[in-house]
Parts: structure tokens; C-alpha cells; sequence
């Protein structure tokens, strides 16, 4: 058994298809075939059932790919540790946050790399919805902080991070505020919804609490959201770390929509279990997750 066999495993799983993983790891599709059943061969195990249209793990297959996969982040762990050792600090990292999270931690471990590397240059985006794992699949994130909707756990490591809290807020004088019964989705869709635009290219599109069949108004970031909701023109969630202040001074308030409680939102710090991890890359991720 060899470490290049599980990753041929690896990628038939994730890609789906034979062919998939040929074109991922740039071989032939052939010796591709050849080296599964090679492995099959040596443990005495059929870990692929080739009987559908797609290969799909066997029961046996499914226990030995989950011991494999931890084995193949081992096996990546070392690599990184010898590439660290002798190695010069990467000229760039990337990170994506997603605009429901304060910058604050985040800003905090950046001040500390910048000490510790100040040759490195940090390039920071602030994303919305799916524009987090867009920019990491796609190789423009090094580490995103990002929830996991949408997110093919196969291909990435994501360990908890934070919990943010969103509210449905509008002006107390913003008519469906002022009283407290819980209100129809019919009731509310005569009223302005004000959201956040997505900021993927629509390949990793998500929507959260959109009220179907209801008017919209569409924003690029929560700071403009915010204040469409203080000019008393629509109603919208939002992190309640962001309305602190204007929920304390009685400027926004709770709604009460059917549907559309207040609800937590889990944050992940996420990175591409294949992707090559520099030293700087590395001491962020280590720092984020301490």
C-alpha cells in the first residue's frame, strides 16, 4: 500500500468518477483504474462498487476511505512540518472573512504575523454568503472564516470558530414594529426586505431567510443595510454585534416574523485539505484556531 494509492482513492471519491480523478491528478485514465485495483489486490478489500454509473465505496470501502483520509492528513501534516523547517515565509497570504463576523480577532492575529513576518503581505476580502468558499476553491483564499453550507467537506479541514448571532430587525416606527404579535409571512410581504447581496459569482450561491414572494431590497454590505433600517424603509437580519448601540438606544428593534427568529449561525475557519501550506499560512490558521 502506498500513499500514492489512497490519494487515487481519494480523488475517484471526491471527483466522482474515474475520469474526474484522471484529469485531477493528470494521469491516464487507465492507470488510474490500474492502481485502485492494485490496492484492492494488496488488502484483499473491493473498496469501489463499479456496478452504477458512478463508483461508489462499499460498506468495507467506507471504513477504510474515513482511516484513509485521516492518514492523507497526517502524511500532509508532515510534509508541511519539512517544507516549514527550511523554509522562507511565503510573499502572500490570503484570507476571506465572511461580513457577519467582527474583524476585531481576526485583525488581532494579523498584528501579531505582521510582527513575525513583516515581509509577508496579508491580503484581507470581506465576503458575503458564498463568496467565502468561492475565493477557497477556487485558490483565492488560503483560509476563509465561513460557515459550512455548501461546503464539500471531502476536499477541506474546518475546525469550529466562532457563533454569531442574527436578528430580524426594523425602526421602531416601522410599521410591522410596532406591535409585538408574531407576523404572517403574508402580512410581511407587503413590506421592504433589505439583504445583502452574494458576493460569489453565483457557482457557490447561497440565500438565507429571504421572504418568499415578498418585495427586496438588494445591498452590497450590512453597513448600508443598516442604515436603509435606521431610515425607516425597510426590515432585515443582521448580527446583533452590529446594532449593539441602536438596540440598546431603542433605534432598532426585534421583530417578530413567522419564520424568522433570531438564530445562531456557526462560523468555521476553513482551508483545502490539498493545497500546500506555507509557514506564514500556517502560523495564522495555528493562531485563529488557539
Amino acid at each position: 500500500m502506498t500513499y500514492e494509492q489512497l490519494v487515487v482513492l481519494h480523488a475517484i471519491v471526491t471527483e466522482g468518477t474515474f475520469r474526474g480523478a484522471a484529469e485531477r491528478l493528470n494521469k491516464s485514465q487507465s492507470a488510474i483504474s490500474h492502481m485502485l485495483k492494485k490496492l484492492e489486490t494488496e488488502i484483499d478489500i473491493i473498496l469501489l462498487s463499479r456496478q452504477a454509473y458512478r463508483p461508489a465505496l462499499t460498506p468495507q470501502g467506507e471504513v477504510f476511505y474515513r482511516q484513509a483520509t485521516r492518514v492523507m492528513q497526517q502524511m500532509k501534516d508532515l510534509n508541511t512540518v519539512a517544507k516549514n523547517l527550511n523554509a522562507k515565509q511565503e510573499p502572500e497570504v490570503l484570507l476571506a472573512v465572511t461580513a457577519t463576523f467582527p474583524l476585531a480577532p481576526v485583525l488581532e492575529v494579523i498584528g501579531t504575523i505582521k510582527d513575525e513576518f513583516p515581509t509577508t503581505h496579508i491580503r484581507l476580502s470581506r465576503e458575503s454568503m458564498g463568496g467565502p468558499i468561492e475565493r477557497l476553491l477556487r485558490d483565492d483564499a488560503d483560509i476563509i472564516i465561513a460557515t459550512m453550507d455548501g461546503v464539500p467537506v471531502e476536499q477541506v479541514e474546518a475546525l469550529a470558530f466562532a457563533q454569531v448571532t442574527i436578528m430580524p430587525v426594523a425602526h421602531p416606527d416601522f410599521e410591522p414594529a410596532k406591535s409585538s404579535h408574531m407576523k404572517t409571512v403574508s402580512e410581511m410581504q407587503s413590506y421592504t426586505q433589505v439583504v445583502v447581496a452574494d458576493s460569489s459569482s453565483g457557482a457557490f450561491a447561497q440565500s438565507r431567510d429571504l421572504l418568499p414572494g415578498g418585495l427586496r431590497w438588494t445591498v452590497s454590505d450590512f453597513a448600508a443595510k443598516k442604515e436603509i433600517l435606521l431610515a425607516k424603509l425597510g426590515w432585515g437580519g443582521i448580527p446583533t454585534h452590529m446594532i449593539e448601540d441602536e438596540l440598546a438606544r431603542g433605534e432598532l428593534v426585534a421583530l417578530n416574523v413567522e419564520g424568522y427568529q433570531k438564530r445562531q449561525s456557526q462560523l468555521f475557519q476553513i482551508r483545502k485539505r490539498d493545497k500546500d501550506v506555507g509557514i506564514v499560512a500556517q502560523s495564522i490558521w495555528e493562531q485563529l484556531r488557539r
